[in-house]
């Protein structure tokens, strides 16, 4: 199974990203969504789960749910737009990969200590450039229940 991850849209979906999302079977999208239209044009690729960021408090995204809850491929992926609220423990929710946003800053990170076996992941924003940080999305492969992540570098310009 493929999964295409995106966040922080903030009202521009670019081509490259849309590139970079084709062929996933679903596609996450962390928030900061900016403008309902991106989640229309994304589910013409996939199926599109959802949550709102802090840019989505009006508007269409504004009815978009704070977090979800999603079984992938025998494996619970729970979204947050961002990680510093995170409001459940994800080993006793059964959650293998936990999706968030609102940095920017894309990262793949293990968790560690009682989260061990949790993969964190970030795609980093595909919106709108943010000072020096990469445009980004991301891709998770999940294979006899392995998971692959990666950070996919968009080439768009700023």
């Amino acid at each position: 199974m493929r999964i295409g991850v995106i966040s922080d849209t903030h009202g521009l979906l670019r081509p490259e990203a849309v590139e970079a999302l084709r062929g996933s079977d679903q596609i996450l999208h962390a928030g900061d969504v900016g403008d309902a239209a991106i989640l229309e044009r994304l589910s013409e690729l996939a199926p599109v789960t959802a949550i709102r960021g802090n840019v989505d408090r009006t508007g269409a995204c504004a009815a978009l749910a704070e977090t979800e809850l999603i079984e992938l491929g025998g494996i619970g992926f729970y979204l947050i737009h961002d990680r510093n609220e995170l409001d459940l423990d994800p080993v006793a929710a059964s959650v293998g990969v936990v999706v968030s946003g609102h940095s920017h800053k894309p990262a793949v990170e293990e968790g560690a200590g009682r989260h061990a076996g949790v993969l964190y992941f970030n795609p980093g924003s595909a919106g709108p450039r943010r000072f020096s940080l990469p445009l980004s999305v991301g891709r998770i492969e999940i294979r006899e229940g392995r998971i692959e992540a990666q950070i996919v570098l968009l080439e768009a310009g700023g």
